[in-house]
């Protein structure tokens, strides 16, 4: 036997969990959720075009909000929603997800350090799964990190109607450094 395998004879090794590996839960200040706010929501126009509001903002979970309206229609026989529009939401939503990761993980630095460290980031890849056609009034988006690296993140993402029906599923990878 090697040293390896003597060492954890007799007892199994302790299951690692997702849960184990995450950060304590923090709380943001009011500085950084309202710069983060005015960085997705604004500063980046195409989210503006979208319609996508931040509805919720935890370092493990983000949720926002489209409203349908005729600018977002991809069928007009049936009203649905272009799929254009869930992919590039689910985008924006993992790279949300993946700024309220790191902001959580600097948690050491003022606000403003944290919100500056999100220059860097981009998609790498992206999947979208498309489950059903998109009709509903609004749209709510769900994004969580998998993996926070030094250099990659990886994320999934859902795209649901207002009654909860999924429609959509997206997972990518952000370069962060």
């Amino acid at each position: 036997m090697n040293k390896k395998s003597s060492a954890s004879a007799g007892s199994a090794p302790a299951p690692v969990s997702a849960k184990a590996a995450s950060p304590a839960p923090v709380g943001f200040e009011e500085e950084f959720v309202t710069g983060l706010k005015a960085i997705f929501e604004e500063r980046i126009v195409f989210n503006q075009l979208l319609g996508l509001k931040i509805t919720s903002l935890e370092p493990s979970r983000v949720v926002a909000r489209i409203d349908m309206r005729p600018e977002l229609v991809g069928h007009f026989a049936f009203n649905r929603v272009h799929g254009g529009v869930i992919s590039a939401g689910l985008d924006a939503m993992g790279g949300l997800a993946v700024m309220a990761a790191i902001g959580a993980r600097h948690m050491d630095e003022t606000p403003l350090q944290r919100l500056h460290r999100f220059g860097k980031l981009g998609t790498i890849d992206l999947r979208i799964d498309y489950l059903r056609p998109g009709i509903s009034p609004y749209f709510e988006l769900h994004a969580h990190v998998l993996r926070l690296g030094s250099r990659v993140a990886n994320t999934r993402m859902e795209f649901l109607g207002a009654d909860g029906t999924l429609f959509s599923t997206g997972a990518a990878a952000y370069i962060v450094s």
